[in-house]
């Protein structure tokens, strides 16, 4: 059984920064994908940033391309997201996700979900 916890959302000034975590429990990641997705209230969940778990590819959003940094920490098991230049259009319910050996940006690609964690970025 996968498990995946997400931390560290917040409320947050424009322009402010955070670091999302998500510790994944279960089974070996070794060569899976992990995602960030986010949903914003009444919008669909749109992808936002994914990491290989060996590192070897890493994707974007292009709305959080230069801002955004997605990275992995093997020996904790967890993925991070380290967000800057935080804008009010980021704010969201933020989920980690996994369960594909390939990277796709549809969230329907991904068996295993976390519950989130809200993202509020005052103007």
């Amino acid at each position: 059984q996968v498990q995946l916890v997400e931390s560290g959302g917040g409320l947050v000034q424009a322009g402010d920064s955070l670091r999302l975590s998500c510790a994944a429990s279960g089974r070996t990641f070794s060569n899976y994908v992990m995602a960030w997705f986010r949903q914003a209230p009444g919008k669909e969940r749109e992808f936002v940033a994914a990491i290989r778990w060996d590192g070897s590819s890493i994707h974007y959003a292009d709305s959080v391309k230069g801002r955004f940094t997605i990275s992995r920490d093997g020996a904790k098991s967890t993925v991070y997201l380290q967000m800057n230049s935080l804008k009010p259009e980021d704010t969201a319910v933020y989920y980690c996700a996994t369960g594909r050996t390939y990277f796709s940006s549809t969230d329907s690609g991904y068996p295993y979900w976390g519950r989130g964690t809200q993202v509020t970025v005052s103007s």
